[in-house]
This record gives C-alpha cells, sequence and structure tokens, in this order.
C-alpha cells in the first residue's frame, strides 16, 4: 500500500502486483519524496514484479504443500477466546490520514461516519518509516526517535481513537505499516547497520513502492527483540483488539546473504546458501525462519492479552511466499494468526476476480476471518464507486469480508461527490455486522 503524501512522503498501495507499500513519515519528521530516478525506478521494479509473478517459470500460481501433521500439544496453543465470524468490513487510517487522526474533533467525526455506515473495523498505523506513531518509551530509549508522537490537543492519538472505536462498537486492531523495511536514510537504520540484511552482490537497497528502501533481517535476534518490544508495548499499553502486520514484515527473496544469515545456514546445513535467490530450498528455509518468529509473536501477544486478534495482511499466496517469504498458508495451519486480509489491489474486475479462487483464500475462508483489500482510490488515481461496488459484491459473494485501503480515499478525494459516495457505502452495508470476542 503506497502513495505520494500531500507533503511529498510516501504513503498507499500500487495497482500492479499486489504490492502495498505505505510510506509517509509522522508530521514532526516529513521524509523527502525520492528523487524523479527512483520513482521511475519503483514503478519500474513493480512492473517487472508483476510481470515475473504471471509468466516466469515456476512462480504462476500451482500447488501448495500438504497441511503438516498436526503440532504436537503445548502450554498456551489452544486459544482461550473465539473471534465471532461476522463480515469483515475495515478501513485502514494511514500517514496520509494523519490531518483526521491528530484532531479530535476530526477523529471523532470519522468514526461516527464508519459506525454510521456499518464498517466494524479500523486499521490505525503505529509504525512507518522507522517511526512510533504511538507513545513508545523502547524507541525513544533505543535512540531512534527523539519525540513522542501526539495530536493537535497533546492527547495521545492511538489511544483516543481506540476509546472512540470501541465506544461505537468498532474493533481497533494497531497496524505495522513499515514491518522489517526503513528509509536507508532513517535513524533506525542509520544506528544499527549492522540489523541489515544484504543481496548476493552486497547491496542493502531495494526500491518498492515507498521509493528506496532497506531491511532489517527478520532472523537477527537483536531485530526481532526489537520488533517484539514493539508488539509487547501496543499489547500491553493499549486497550486495542491486536495488532496487524502486513507485505511489510517480509523479506523479499533476493535477500538473505548477509553475514548473520549465511552463517546460521552454514550452520544448520553444513553448506553455503545457493547463488539463486529463488532455490526452493533456499526459500523454504529463510520462509520457515519468518514463520518460526511469528510463532514467537503469537506467544508474545497471546501471553499479553489472550483475547486480541493478530491479523496478516499480505500479498496473494503464490506471490507473497515466492517474493516476500510469507507462508501465511503455513501460520494459518500452525494456528499462528486469526485474520487473514488478503491485497487485491486490481483496477478492474478482470483481473480482480480470478484471484478470489486462490486454493489458499478458500483454505483460509474455512478456517480463520478472511477478507480481501480493495483499493478506495489514489490521490493521483482515484477509485469509481462503481469499481468500488463491483469488487466488493464479488469477494462478499464468496463468503469473504473487505477493507479499503483508505480513509481518507473512502469519500474524501473521489470522482463523485461526497453525499454519493457515502449513500453508496450505506447501500453495500445494510445492516450492522458487530464483530465481538467471547
Amino acid at each position: 500500500m503506497t502513495e505520494p503524501h500531500q507533503n511529498g512522503t510516501i504513503r498507499a498501495p500500487e495497482w500492479e502486483g499486489g504490492i502495498a507499500d505505505p510510506r509517509q513519515a509522522p508530521a514532526p519528521s516529513p521524509l523527502p519524496m525520492p528523487p524523479l530516478r527512483h520513482r521511475l525506478l519503483r514503478r519500474l521494479a513493480l512492473a517487472l514484479l508483476a510481470v515475473v509473478a504471471m509468466v516466469l517459470p515456476g512462480f504462476a500460481l500451482g500447488p501448495f504443500p500438504p497441511p503438516p501433521p498436526p503440532p504436537p500439544a503445548r502450554v498456551g496453543q489452544s486459544r482461550p477466546f473465539s473471534l465471532n465470524r461476522a463480515e469483515i468490513r475495515g478501513v485502514w487510517m494511514t500517514g496520509n490520514d494523519m490531518p483526521v487522526l491528530r484532531d479530535r474533533d476530526r477523529m471523532r467525526l470519522a468514526v461516527e461516519q464508519l459506525a454510521r455506515l456499518n464498517f466494524n473495523t479500523i486499521y490505525p498505523v503505529v509504525w512507518n518509516s522507522g517511526f512510533a506513531y504511538y507513545a513508545s518509551a523502547s524507541v525513544q530509549r533505543r535512540g531512534i526517535q527523539s519525540f513522542t508522537f501526539r495530536g493537535l490537543q497533546g492527547q495521545d492519538v492511538l489511544a483516543e481513537l481506540i476509546q472512540a472505536g470501541h465506544a461505537k462498537g468498532l474493533l481497533v486492531i494497531p497496524w505495522f505499516e513499515f514491518g522489517f523495511m526503513a528509509p536507508p536514510e532513517s535513524e533506525l537504520a542509520r544506528l544499527h547497520p549492522h540489523w541489515l540484511t544484504r543481496k548476493q552482490d552486497g547491496g542493502l537497497t531495494s526500491i518498492s513502492a515507498a521509493g528506496e528502501v532497506v531491511w532489517l533481517n527478520p532472523l537477527h535476534p537483536e531485530v526481532q527483540a526489537f520488533i517484539l518490544e514493539l508488539v509487547q508495548e501496543i499489547i500491553s499499553q493499549y486497550d486495542g483488539d491486536g495488532i496487524q502486520f502486513d507485505d511489510h514484515m517480509s523479506l523479499p527473496s533476493d535477500f538473505g546473504y548477509d553475514d548473520v544469515t549465511t552463517a546460521m545456514y552454514r550452520k544448520e546445513t553444513k553448506k553455503a546458501p545457493p547463488s539463486n535467490p529463488r532455490d526452493p530450498a533456499w526459500l523454504k528455509w529463510r520462509a520457515d525462519k519468518i514463520s518460526d518468529f511469528m510463532q514467537r509473536v503469537h506467544d508474545t501477544v497471546h501471553a499479553a492479552k489472550p483475547a486480541a486478534v493478530l491479523s496478516v495482511s499480505p500479498n496473494y499466496y503464490d506471490f507473497a511466499y515466492k517474493l516476500q517469504l510469507q507462508d501465511w498458508l503455513g501460520w494459518i495451519r500452525r494456528g499462528l494468526v486469526d485474520e487473514l486480509v488478503v491485497q487485491l489491489y486490481r483496477p478492474d474486475l478482470d483481473s480482480f476476480v480470478p484471484l478470489l479462487a486462490e486454493a489458499a483464500l478458500l483454505e483460509s475462508r474455512t478456517r480463520i476471518s478472511t477478507a480481501v483489500a480493495i483499493m478506495a482510490g489514489q490521490r493521483q488515481r482515484p477509485a469509481s464507486i462503481e469499481l468500488i461496488r463491483g469488487q466488493v459484491n464479488a469477494a462478499r459473494e464468496r463468503q469473504l469480508g473487505v477493507a479499503f485501503f483508505y480513509f481518507e480515499t473512502l469519500w474524501d478525494r473521489a470522482v463523485e461527490p461526497l453525499s454519493e459516495r457515502k449513500l453508496a457505502f450505506q447501500q453495500l452495508f445494510t445492516a450492522p455486522a458487530p464483530r465481538t470476542m467471547s
């Protein structure tokens, strides 16, 4: 999810390739717009990824591995609660929505509008561009962030949003938008260069929809400890309903040739990492390590708050596994996640509908709360309500919920007049669908 912010920073998903790259720096320290060369490279990279995912041998949608045997029983594995299977009707509130989130009155009005239109879930950004968008002692203690993110009235933005959402019957699930991704010039990357992973040629950066980025090594013990600290803060300090990771809590498959990862691979396999980053065994080994980290996230979240929802919003399975090392179907089969929202940002029904039949998505629907993410528009590329209606109806016909990227483009930045746009959403969701935990 990624588009240019009004101040020149990045945030919102691209249509093609299913990549969502959310990137805008917080209001106190905006990031500059990447140079034209990087923006052009970004578009080229996304186009190439889309082509690779569709036509390169071995990257087409194919059969999935058989389910693993049931894991051995372990203390704390079973969930002491159940999330009802009401249809997900969600919306992300991003860095582009900060003018709303940071103003108490505008935030309350936004929540009231969502409740009146029968939405039931909000995903507010809490981690973006190496910054915490909440009161984090961890980032300040580590010297990563010198300020505490506050609203215009001095309020704790996340705490008040959760309070307002709950008052209207909405779940509020804080969203780690950047995951393991960070801007190269961020304090996070500058202070901890040993946390960064590398490509085979030693390169540290890739071009994403957020511009040029570096990647924290998801296998590095210190990186894992840091992310778990942030998760623990959100779960323990706030009365939210869980946390959400997206496609950036991942590792692009070209990476993993850093010293820490290669030493770990040599120790376990007695051989060097393959020179081909797409080697199936090398892909699986790295994906399995990320899955092991997701087990730690699961255990951390539910130890602190048993009723919390661990939500993930990746790309469709074949793309997510082979290009981003996210075995989210395996996570579901292991009981590690409670909710899945697959990003299907497509500019028409013809490219959208076939992805609804993906085997992994259909299996998820039988196991946990499952939805698809739909693009409500971008500032420079609005989505018509006709397209949104068609995609929502196609998803719901297959018993899938929906979540929209992102709040500002639901109706404030749209082709149609405000009143027409809101009426259309009212007609989509004619009755409440409360999501409750028991």
